[in-house]
């Protein structure tokens, strides 16, 4: 009896020692993650956070007051966004807003809209109900590339450019610079090679969009043209050629990209309508009826109106020595009148086939003090040169970007970052 009392106690001894050693180390456990805790602050709750796409027909004021806002705080926000963001209008399929709040049923408390891939704009409500903004532009990866092609037989420039690898808006791009030296229609070879050096902006390893065209180089039927984008002391950015002179005309020789050259300047054609010999004293660009016709410069409209041969058609005086003319549009632009100031590649009117015309097209015409001349052969004026100081800056801007294009010529896989 006396042994079976004393296994008991020893049992009973054992249980304790367990139980209090159990205990002993949930409180250490206890006070470590305590410790823990406080290391790293006070705990954080997860906020609720709603993402809208705007769509078409979506306004500012309607996204917000879909979220709860107040008619009050709708106003605020949107004038503080035109004050401090520079955001006035949405973007359908293209912006988004994040609205975050405490919890579901909270109120929002802050905003985030991105207006693109490289801005984004923060807003934030604080405890006195009043809204504030902050714009942030979002640093990018820009990486400079370069590509080369050459026309074949039967090539556009726009099919040559896309085999190369150029994308489509830089093509549009570099055929707009282009178009101040070239006509696109008849100044096509096979044979001619031409390249392409531009940007590319990335985010966090993924291309997003490209940038800005560097340089442009064409092997032209009237020499060779190069150009390259240079920024001046004063901050404006141009296009320049080898030497530093303007490489923009003030003038462009086809002011309708992609369209077909019908009729050349000939001072001895036979009329068409007439059908007697009548100079032609411009050239006709084929175009569907409405295809926008732009300014061929800046300038300023002398004359707008109808007569027999011409049809509807708009005059426009770019300096002491340059006039253009538009001829057979089936409509004007709205608010281009006499006495208007328009700038380069501002739509004047909308082609047509008023007047003397057998098909819808534009005639285009240049005077040079007073005298018709080629379009397509005239010395067309730079608009800027650089002065001295920029000039320096510029050729030892240009031997960089020369020297990158070597490099890059030998490895098209490669990219570099000026």
């Amino acid at each position: 009896m006396e042994k079976a009392k004393n296994i008991l106690t020893i049992r009973r001894l054992t249980w304790a020692v367990l139980v209090l050693a159990g205990l002993l180390t949930l409180t250490a456990i206890a006070l470590v993650v305590s410790q823990w805790n406080r290391s790293r602050g006070p705990v954080v709750r997860p906020e609720c956070e709603t993402v809208v796409m705007v769509s078409a027909g979506d306004t500012l004021g309607k996204l917000l007051s879909d979220q709860g806002f107040s008619a009050r705080d709708i106003d605020a926000i949107a004038k503080m966004l035109k004050k401090d963001a520079g955001v006035s209008t949405l973007r359908a399929d293209n912006d988004k807003i994040e609205f975050i709040r405490a919890t579901d049923d909270a109120p929002v408390t802050r905003m985030v809209f991105r207006p693109g891939p490289w801005r984004m704009v923060e807003l934030t409500c604080d405890d006195t109900g009043a809204w504030h903004c902050q714009a942030h532009d979002i640093e990018r990866d820009t990486r400079v590339v370069y590509r080369a092609g050459e026309i074949h037989d039967g090539d556009s420039f726009y099919v040559a450019g896309q085999r190369a690898g150029i994308p489509a808006g830089i093509l549009a791009y570099v055929y707009d610079l282009l178009a101040f030296e070239m006509d696109f229609e008849r100044d096509i070879r096979a044979g001619q090679r031409f390249s392409v050096m531009y940007e590319e902006n990335y985010q966090d390893g993924a291309k997003v969009d490209n940038g800005n065209v560097i340089a442009v180089w064409f092997q032209a039927l009237r020499g060779n043209v190069k150009m390259y984008r240079f920024r001046k002391s004063d901050g404006t950015i141009g296009y320049y050629d080898e030497d530093g002179n303007g490489a923009i005309k003030s003038l462009k020789r086809t002011p309708i990209n992609n369209a077909r050259v019908t009729s050349s300047f000939n001072l001895r054609r036979k009329h068409p309508v007439l059908g007697f010999t009548r100079a032609h004293k411009g050239v006709d660009f084929r175009a569907s009826t409405g295809t926008p016709i732009p300014s061929a410069g800046a300038g300023r409209v002398v004359a707008r109106g109808f007569n027999k041969g011409h049809g509807n058609y708009v005059k426009i005086r770019h300096n002491g020595s340059y006039e253009t003319l538009y001829a057979h549009m089936s409509r004007f632009a709205k608010g281009v009148g006499v006495g208007t100031n328009v700038r380069q590649g501002q739509t004047i009117g909308y082609v047509g086939s008023t007047g003397m015309s057998t098909g819808p097209h534009l005639h285009y015409e240049i005077i040079k003090n007073g005298k018709h001349v080629n379009p397509m052969t005239v010395k067309l004026p730079a608009i800027s040169n650089l002065g001295a100081n920029d000039k320096e800056r510029f050729l030892n801007y240009r031997h960089v970007v020369d020297d990158a294009i070597e490099q890059l010529a030998d490895r098209p896989d490669m990219f570099i970052q000026l």
